[in-house]
Parts: C-alpha cells; sequence; structure tokens
C-alpha cells in the first residue's frame, strides 16, 4: 500500500448529502488539501446538474483545494484527476488494458464509464477560494441503463468488468498518492506533460465523435486537446476548437 500523502487531510464520514456539498460548507476552515469520502451519499449530483447513483460500496469523494492560479488554469485539474483516476485502477487491477480517458471528465473500462468528475467552485471569476473536485467510481456497481442519460455510454463497475473487489477507503489510498504525484508535476511543469500523458490514454483520439452541447452539436474527427484543455475536432467545415461539451462516441 502506497503511503498517504504529506500535507494532505483525510475525512471518512458514514453518511452525507453530497462531497461537494460538504467540501463547500468546510472549505473555508481547512490550512491545506482535504480529502473527503462518504461512505453514503444521499443526493450525489454529476454534471449539468444530473443526480449521480451512487449504490452501497461505490465510491464518492471530494478533493478540496484552494489553489492560486487563474479560473482557466484551475479548471485543467480535471485532466490531472483522470490521470490519477487511470493509474489508480491500474493499480489496483496490476494492468491497465482496458483503460482510457474520455474528455473532459469520465474513466473509461472496457468502453463503459466507470468514474466520472465534477469540479465545482466558489469565488469570484477571477478570484477562486476553493475547488472541490468530485469523484464518483462504480467499484461495486453501476448504474442500470435507464438511470443514465440517453445515448450515453453503458455504465460498468470494476468488479463487474475486472473482478477486483477494493472497498472505497481501499481505493482512496490509493487514489490519493496518484493525485499528489500529478498535483505536483502540473504545479512545477505546468499542462503541458499532463496534456501529453492524458492524450496517450484518450478514447476515440483519431476516431469521429459527436461533441454536444446546449446550443449545437458538433461532429468530426477526434484531433487533439489544445493547450488550454478544449477539444479539436476535424470536420468537414475545418477545426472545431470546443470548450464545454458531451461526447457521444
Amino acid at each position: 500500500m502506497q503511503d498517504w500523502p504529506d500535507g494532505y487531510g483525510k475525512r471518512v464520514l458514514e453518511t452525507v448529502d453530497s462531497t461537494n456539498a460538504e467540501a463547500a460548507r468546510i472549505a473555508d476552515d481547512l490550512a491545506g488539501p482535504e480529502w473527503i469520502l462518504a461512505l453514503e451519499q444521499t443526493a450525489g449530483r454529476g454534471r449539468r446538474g444530473r443526480a449521480w447513483v451512487n449504490p452501497a460500496g461505490n465510491f464518492a469523494a471530494t478533493l478540496v483545494l484552494h489553489p492560486t492560479e487563474t479560473p482557466d488554469v484551475v479548471a485543467l485539474r480535471s485532466f490531472v484527476t483522470s490521470l490519477a483516476l487511470y493509474d489508480a485502477f491500474a493499480t489496483v487491477t496490476g494492468r491497465p488494458q482496458g483503460l482510457s480517458l474520455k474528455w473532459p471528465n469520465d474513466v473509461l473500462l472496457n468502453g463503459g464509464k466507470v468514474a466520472g468528475i465534477l469540479l465545482e467552485s466558489v469565488g469570484m471569476a477571477r478570484d477562486i477560494r476553493h475547488i472541490g473536485i468530485g469523484i464518483g467510481v462504480n467499484l461495486k456497481q453501476a448504474p442500470v441503463p435507464d438511470e443514465v442519460e440517453a445515448g450515453a455510454l453503458r455504465p460498468v463497475s470494476l468488479l463487474s468488468e475486472t473482478g477486483v473487489d477494493v472497498t472505497p477507503e481501499e481505493f482512496l489510498d490509493v487514489l490519493a498518492p496518484a493525485y499528489a504525484h500529478h498535483e505536483a508535476q502540473f504545479r512545477i511543469y505546468g499542462f503541458a506533460p499532463i496534456r501529453e500523458l492524458w492524450l496517450a490514454r484518450a478514447a476515440r483520439l483519431g476516431e469521429v465523435i459527436t461533441a454536444r452541447s446546449m446550443r449545437e452539436e458538433v461532429t468530426g474527427t477526434f484531433e487533439t486537446v489544445d493547450e488550454a484543455g478544449n477539444l479539436v475536432l476535424s470536420t468537414a467545415k475545418g477545426r472545431a476548437v470546443i470548450a464545454a461539451a458531451d461526447i457521444f462516441f
């Protein structure tokens, strides 16, 4: 087992409405980064306010950070977190095969969604007081298809796909040092090496995908992720640079 990273706090709650909500409540009183793990989450949520189903034995946690960068740089921690999750899965299973990263913030296992990330910040536009990096992982059970958005990737669990059975606490003890490693690289060297590692693990790179936002739908070849973390598609009308969207394969 890897050592718990220096400087990071940890609290494990039996039950809470949402770890991101708890993060917002306590963030101003924290002296440094803090992991909040809930063994039961009664009102979890995903992107765009969607409900996040969290059966018993699954992983629901939030990392609270007090960043000093501008909001555009802070948002790049979704990539830092994705890499940490990739490494944690590879560690607990003993192999990276079947793992990939879906822009902007999902982890796939054998083509199905096994984990999602939600960043939430508190503060003014250019003065973020803290961020909560919410992480949900299907360790034991995956939601049934009618519990996810139509057209979304099938949800899978770590247990069903690999036979590996870990508790939320055990998973956190692997994830936390993996995150601390990538966070240190991000702070020292910036986004460039994070971007390179992420692209090497990207799902459907070089293939045709669809990016759907509230305003439009764009289909094209997944060319890259640029230096600002935007998705870049090659379309019949030229390059499309997309800052936020849901991705469909």
